[in-house]
């Protein structure tokens, strides 16, 4: 078990210039999660399901294996989101924070099209459908990959998106025999179950910013529950 209780415990670890933005933004204590996945080898390219509740870190923990595999030059990553809509939200985001070190691109237009030029960036964020055409037309430069994660990996029960993100996965793990997979959900059934087939370590946290109060509506009046 490492000291991962704060930013500063990351230095030496980290991609210096990586290190520098993340305190030049203010991060200084790791949350609960962000702590577990390091402890399970997430800077050492261990695949991870992590299950925590929404605003408890997950997408810093994925930014820190997939920003410094590629400023470590262990290859390019991937990010997997489920609709356009947060795909250019999170490049829009990911470019404003980390544009300066690295090449970072959306893939989202036309499944007719194998997207060349995303040979010269780092990052490619994507959606499932686009990263399986992108798979059927050969791109080259798939065999770079070091990092893929997948937001919202729930989604595999979808009966809509829930086919194509399953086929991706299973492709890319005959594909890319070394690759670190990181799953992120907040709602999973069967963790353990689906940590398994991804053939991943498991990190599991109830930890969120802000208390979840549980309560009833009636008539106007809200009454919340007493724990005690």
């Amino acid at each position: 078990m490492g000291d991962w209780t704060t930013v500063s415990s990351l230095q030496g670890k980290l991609n210096e210039k990586f290190y520098t933005v993340l305190e030049q933004q203010g991060h200084q204590e790791l949350r609960p999660c962000q702590q577990k996945a390091l402890d399970n080898g997430l800077l050492e390219g261990k695949s991870l399901l992590v299950c925590t509740p929404t605003g408890s870190g997950k997408t810093l923990v994925a930014e820190l294996a997939g920003i410094n595999a590629i400023l470590t030059r262990r290859g390019k990553t991937v990010y997997i989101v489920p609709l356009k809509s947060l795909a250019s939200e999170k490049h829009k985001q990911l470019t404003a924070r980390y544009g300066h070190l690295l090449r970072i691109a959306l893939s989202i237009g036309d499944l007719d099209s194998s997207d060349p030029y995303l040979a010269e960036y780092d990052f490619i964020i994507t959606t499932s459908e686009k990263l399986d055409s992108l798979i059927r037309h050969g791109a080259p430069w798939l065999k770079d990959v070091a990092v893929v994660v997948i937001d919202e990996i729930h989604l595999l029960n979808d009966p809509g998106r829930g086919p194509t993100l399953e086929i991706v996965i299973t492709i890319l793990r005959q594909m890319l025999r070394n690759v670190q997979l990181l799953g992120l959900s907040a709602t999973i059934g069967n963790p353990e179950e689906l940590a398994g087939w991804l053939d991943a370590g498991l990190v599991l946290d109830s930890w969120r910013p802000v208390e979840l109060k549980k309560g009833i509506y009636f008539d106007g009046e809200l009454v919340f529950e007493d724990k005690k």
